[in-house]
């Protein structure tokens, strides 16, 4: 198979990640006789740096005449501690979404079970939990109409969505249902927002074409607390932009760490795939960011966009088997991992790729 991949490292430890992801594709190709090309393309602080411009014309161009993309992260402290300002990393991001058509965001929440002491949440209450997100990404007040008034003292975001933009994020949704566990929750806030009691209609209505599925809804204060009390009550969950964001940073703490969490963001065209960690300036050029996240988006990249289940099924047994022999980044070790076994970005990226040659009999790159 022939494909070509644009890898967006973006701002932050991003760079780091991506190439790591990067590498387990390498030896994916090279293990499995596919042809992997890669070219690069900038976003985020550092298209502003360089361009002016968060998004350069030439990184869309290339991102839109490539089979798929892995992405890193954006976002810089500058903009963060200055309200201010006109020209954001994330308007990059944005856009990207937007031009792309990339309407649904796929979050799969699935815990090793090597890493179950590593999050707050009793073990108990985790084991077995294995969620699958769809978040909306182009709609809800990301998108809607925003401005200040009265002298800039009053500022307003709008909450809008379409049938359509339902419409679509909820077939997704019961489709991946029939291949699991056959169940749903919609998660919205209608008993306060009218774009929520729209949501909430529209879903009921698509849900009738799938009689299998069943389905129920939740107002989102309650899921959020839900989530943290009984996460393996879920099993599909569809939700509109905001709440997605923030339900499933939340859920990262079932995974133990964010840098566990894999994403997909498709349309229907060309996917990206990105962990749902930030750019995390605090950690960048360290070399302790952990690199899981971005292999495992490159496991839902070789699943999703190009059909290579066997290739995606290895690299997730790869970093499983990772984990079982005890190796750590330091955001998922604790009190009784032995300090040798506790690796950097580079290190840790290049164990996942050597399990994952091992597991093919492929031969480990010394």
């Amino acid at each position: 198979m022939k494909k070509k991949i644009v890898i967006l490292p973006g701002d932050g430890i991003g760079k780091e990640v991506t190439a790591c992801g990067k590498k387990i594709l390498e030896q994916v190709a090279e293990c499995f006789g596919h042809q992997f090309s890669f070219d690069y393309a900038t976003i985020g602080h550092e298209a502003i740096e360089a361009t002016g411009n968060p998004l350069p014309d030439e990184s869309l161009e290339k991102m839109k005449n490539s089979d798929a993309i892995l992405f890193g992260a954006v976002g810089h402290p500058k903009y963060d501690n200055d309200p201010s300002a006109k020209v954001r990393p994330e308007q990059g991001l944005l856009k990207m979404r937007k031009e792309l058509g990339l309407y649904a965001n796929l979050r799969p929440i699935k815990l090793f079970d090597e890493l179950l002491a590593a999050s707050s949440i009793k073990p108990e209450i985790l084991k077995g939990a294995d969620i699958l997100f769809f978040r909306e990404l182009t709609g809800d007040v990301y998108f809607g109409e925003r401005g200040r008034k009265e002298q800039g003292n009053t500022a307003y975001d709008t909450m809008i969505y379409s049938r359509y933009e339902v419409e679509r994020i909820a077939h997704k949704a019961f489709k991946a249902a029939l291949t699991r566990n056959k169940k749903v929750t919609s998660v919205d806030k209608a008993n306060v927002l009218e774009s929520s009691r729209l949501w909430r209609e529209v879903v009921q209505e698509v849900a009738k074409q799938y009689p299998d599925v069943a389905v129920d809804h939740m107002f989102v204060d309650a899921a959020a607390m839900k989530l943290i009390q009984n996460p393996r009550s879920f099993d599909v969950v569809v939700t509109g932009n905001l709440f997605g964001d923030i339900l499933t940073d939340e859920a990262s703490q079932i995974a133990g760490s964010m840098g566990m969490l894999a994403s997909a963001s498709v349309g229907d065209t060309v996917g990206l795939y990105e962990p749902i960690h930030g750019s995390a300036h605090d950690i960048t050029g360290k070399g302790v960011a952990n690199p899981l996240a971005s292999i495992l988006s490159a496991a839902l990249l070789l699943d999703i966009s190009f059909g290579l289940k066997e290739e995606s099924e290895t690299v997730i047994k790869a970093v499983e088997q990772t984990l079982k022999d005890g190796y750590r980044t330091r955001d998922i070790a604790d009190a009784s991992t032995p300090h040798e076994k506790i690796l950097g970005t580079e290190v840790m990226g290049n164990v996942v790729c050597n399990n994952a040659r091992m597991l093919v009999n492929c031969q480990v790159a010394v």
